[in-house]
């Protein structure tokens, strides 16, 4: 199957937020209706894309993969479909979340990238549910409870937050600096 794009881009090779950060850039080079073809190497992609354009309006079309490089479709929406893009107004930074874990107050940690990234560098007591499968696994959290979001950069974790509070979730916070800069101790998975 082929599938025509008015657009390609290159994000082969860069991680979370970089693509979306390109594609962001790209689609508004668009016309509405058009369709951009993303190709991407991160694992993390396709659920970091397809959380975006649910969140901006835009259409995620689906992805397909070429060996080790995933091809993500979008088609960018009308000026009528397209959301004002919002970032989520609840966030703590690193620190903030260390001193919380100093006192041990009860908190769950929900590390939102994907099961690799999580295995080779977490913070102690994370729960992990990658954002692509957030959705279907959300019941294993407890609403009531403070969640802080993490993810490698913010941004997925911003995604994720979202996605809680439209949920129900009321208590629900974006470790905006995210594992990119945390110093704090780490388990590891090998």
């Amino acid at each position: 199957m082929t599938i025509r794009a008015d657009q390609v881009l290159d994000a082969k090779g860069l991680a979370c937020p970089m693509p979306i950060v390109r594609t962001k850039k790209a689609v508004n080079e668009l016309e509405p209706g058009q369709v951009i073809e993303i190709q991407a190497t991160d694992k993390g992609s396709k659920a970091d894309l397809e959380a975006w354009a649910k969140s901006s309006g835009h259409q995620y079309l689906g992805t397909t993969e070429d060996g080790e490089v995933l091809k993500h479709y979008l088609r960018k929406a009308g000026s009528e479909e397209v959301n004002e893009e919002k970032k989520y107004p609840h966030v703590i930074q690193n620190d903030e979340l260390q001193q919380k874990l100093e006192a041990r107050e009860e908190i769950v940690i929900l590390d939102v990238r994907e099961q690799a990234e999580y295995s080779f560098g977490h913070i102690p007591t994370a729960i992990s549910i990658p954002l692509g499968e957030l959705e279907e696994q959300m019941d294993k959290l407890d609403k009531d409870s403070e969640v802080y979001v993490v993810c490698r950069s913010g941004n997925r974790s911003d995604l994720a937050c979202k996605m809680l509070e439209e949920k129900g979730f009321s208590n629900v916070k974006n470790v905006v600096q995210g594992m990119v800069e945390w110093s704090n101790p780490i388990e590891r998975n090998n």
